[in-house]
Formats: C-alpha cells, structure tokens, sequence
C-alpha cells in the first residue's frame, strides 16, 4: 500500500499535474529557441493632430478639430483672447471638434494632452488666425423683448436684413436654454429673411427661457458672413389662454388651466372677407392705449361706403390683418348677441381695460365659429401648423430638446406624444398692417 495522500477525485490531481509539467517543459523549450515571436509588442507611437495647425487667414466656417490616433483625449483646451472655446469630444475620446463658428480676424490656441496605449502621455501645441471678414448680413431680434415677461405661447422671432442662403448652417449656430426641459423646433418664413423657434406644446409658466445665437462667423449668404452675436433673456408669466366664439358671441379667459372670465363681444360682421374675423389660434402681440384705427391702410380710403377713422382704447393686437381686442362703446347693444364689427373683437369698456391688463405678449387668443382661417404668417399665427409640419420647415428637419444645458437634437424616430387634457391645452397653443375696428 502506497504511503501517498490519496485524490478524493479519483487520481484527477496526479493527472493535472502530469499536464502542467509537461506544459512547463514545452515552454522551456519555446523559450530556448530564438526568433522575432519571443519579443514583447510594443504600443504605437500616438498619433496627435491639431486642424488648422500654424496658419493665418482660416476661414471662420471652418471647425477646429483636435485627433488622436493609438490613445484617448485626456485634455483640450482652446482659447481665443480670454474666452474659452466650446466643443464636442467624441464617445471614444478619439476627436474633439468646435461647436461653434470661430471668431473673424481672432487668434487661436490649442492646448491638447492624449494618453496611448502604454501609459504615455503626449501634448501639442496649434496656433492659428482667421480670416477677417466684411459684414455681409444682419439679424436682430423682434421678439420677445429683452427681460420680458411672456404669454406661454411665445415664440422667438429672428429677422435677417437679406435671405439667408444656408438656413442649415444658421440654426445649428441657434442656441435655447431653458429652466425647464421642453422639445421645440425652428421654422423658416419669409424666403429665409426670418426663422421662428416654437415649442411643441406651451411655455410651462414661469421658466426662464435664454436664446444665444452664435452667428458671429457663420457664412449666412453666399457673399458674406454675419459678424455678431446674439444674447437674450426672458421669461414665461403665468398662463394664459382665451376662447372667442362668433357664434354665441361669448369670450372666455383662462388663467392657469381655471376659467375667470366670461364676457359678451362682438366679432366681425363678415359682410366681405376682409370684414371676418379670422379663426383659429392667435397670439397677444401688443398693445396700444390709444391706437387710431384708419380703413384706408387696409383698401378703403375716405369715400368708401365702409370708410373709418377711430380713435380706440384699450387694444390688444392679435393678427397683422388689422384684429384687436379693443374697448368699442358704439357696439355695446350689439355685443353677446350679434357681430357688427369690422373683424376686430368688441368689448365694453370696462371688460377691454380689464384684458388689456391682464394680457402678456404672447398669450394664446383661439377664435371659433368663423369661416376664414388664420393664415400661419399673418402676424404670429404660428400655432396654426401642426407639429409635423411646423418641424419640416426646419432647415436641419429635426426637432431640439431644450434645458438648462442647452439644446440637442431629437431624433427623427422619436415617437409621437399627446398633449395633455386640461381646458387651456385644448387650445392648439398658438410688419403690421393697420388695424380695422
């Protein structure tokens, strides 16, 4: 009998020590022999790239992109004067690339630090100049004001001096931070003298809204560039939202989804087309307190049957076809039983100065029960398109979701959503010519 320690696993032990002996000499022997297969691999050099690198006159259109060939990106870091430059850094940390156009006629740093493969560090330095560049467009803001308070219907209004000829280019430099996330989507009007941002459903009240256009260095036309700007800040009121019905001549007032108001009017007499009140979802666009409110801008001078010249108080424009909501004490007797106007919204006195203060810029205003719809354009109409078709006027044809970040892009699959039931969401929230009374 063998004085061993026997294998409870019946002799599995004896026999893999057999292998691994055996395995051990087989190595020693591959050791012994001589040849390219026994020496270590070593990790490529990294390969780092700085795009423009050391040259003057680079187009401002053009990205700065930083790559990194074998490693990762630890560090970019890019300055121009004082500012930092904003960029993306890829989901492999392989390439960084500026988010925005680059300053005209401005030097550039680059600072970069990647990591390879073996632990090892490397930084380059790029150092470049862009072009400088004549103006060749311009863009201001129409609305909303700076600092304003708004109706939860308010778009963002951009007005260029000349059509822009690469819209795509124009809204990837857009910029919409929010204090609450919101999807929305630019739309362009005008043969591209003007592009108009809208969310998909209202403003939620009280979030702080900021625009940032980047478009100092885009290359807006074909012949020039827009060379500055743009920095705006406001905020969503309370909300707020109106129903104006032709036909029981009633106007109801919303404020925060709860019914406050109920007041008798009268709308146009729709005699003529010019003389009906458009339908459909309109926005608040200002006020005035008096406005004289003269036929003749809009084709019936003095001696026309129809010929007027009123001084009117307490208005609240609603479209750019001539539409006020206005005090009208000639009307009085007519208001909750017959419309008699000449497509504007009559009130008693008492109840216009009522809605005059209570209205924001931008507040949805819904007229029913007419038969000529209002037109998108026709001041700010905008809540006449339905979501698809108010996107498929984007240049990029997509969608953005807003934050405090900023804005993204959402996806093009990204599945349709309701809105949600409530009394003022049951509404689709939605250069003038001179009013008609």
């Amino acid at each position: 009998m063998s004085g061993g320690v026997r294998n409870p696993g019946g002799g599995r032990t004896a026999r893999t020590a057999g292998a691994m002996a055996t395995a051990a000499a087989l190595a020693a022997a591959a050791a012994g022999c001589s040849g390219d297969d026994a020496r270590p691999v070593r990790p490529l050099p990294i390969g780092l790239s700085v795009i423009p690198q050391g040259a003057a006159e680079v187009p401002p259109e053009n990205p700065i992109v930083v790559r990194v060939h074998d490693g990762t990106l630890q560090n970019v870091t890019v300055r121009t004067g004082n500012e930092r430059v904003e960029g993306f850094l890829s989901g492999d940390r392989s390439e960084w690339r500026s988010r925005w156009a680059l300053t005209p006629g401005s030097g550039y740093e680059v600072i970069a630090t990647a990591m390879g493969r073996d632990g090892r560090t490397r930084t380059v330095t790029g150092r470049f100049t862009t072009r400088k560049v004549s103006k060749g467009i311009e863009a201001s803001v129409e609305a909303p004001n700076p600092g304003e308070t708004v109706g939860v219907g308010m778009p963002i209004i951009l007005r260029f001096d000349r059509p822009v000829t690469d819209r795509a280019a124009v809204e990837r430099a857009l910029e919409v931070r929010s204090s609450r996330r919101i999807e929305g989507a630019w739309h362009w009007f005008a043969e591209g003298r003007s592009v108009v941002f809208r969310p998909r459903r209202y403003w939620p009240a009280h979030t702080e809204v900021r625009l940032i256009a980047h478009l100092n260095g885009v290359r807006a036309v074909r012949d020039g560039y827009a060379t500055e700007d743009l920095d705006l800040k406001f905020r969503i009121g309370e909300e707020h939202a109106t129903v104006a019905d032709a036909k029981t001549h009633r106007m109801v007032v919303y404020r925060n989804g709860r019914k406050i108001k109920d007041f008798p009017i009268s709308m146009g007499k729709g005699t003529i087309r010019k003389y009906t009140t458009t339908n459909g979802v309109h926005l608040t666009m200002d006020k005035g307190n008096p406005v004289i409110m003269d036929s003749s801008t809009v084709g019936c001078p003095p001696g026309c049957p129809d010929y007027y010249r009123l001084t009117v108080h307490w208005s609240v424009r609603i479209s750019n076809s001539g539409e006020y909501v206005h005090s009208a004490p000639w009307s009085v007797g007519s208001q909750g039983r017959a419309n008699v106007s000449h497509g504007c919204i009559n009130m008693h006195p008492t109840a216009a100065r009522w809605f005059y203060n209570f209205s924001y810029r931008g507040d949805p205003y819904t007229v029913t029960g007419t038969d000529r719809e209002l037109e998108p354009d026709n001041g700010w109409g905008y809540w006449q398109l339905g979501w698809k078709k108010w996107v498929a006027g984007s240049a990029l044809g997509q969608s953005v979701m807003v934050g405090p970040e900023g804005s993204t892009p959402v996806p093009p699959s990204r599945p349709e959503q309701r809105p949600p039931a409530s009394p003022s969401a049951a509404i689709p929230s939605a250069s003038p010519a001179a009013p008609g009374g």
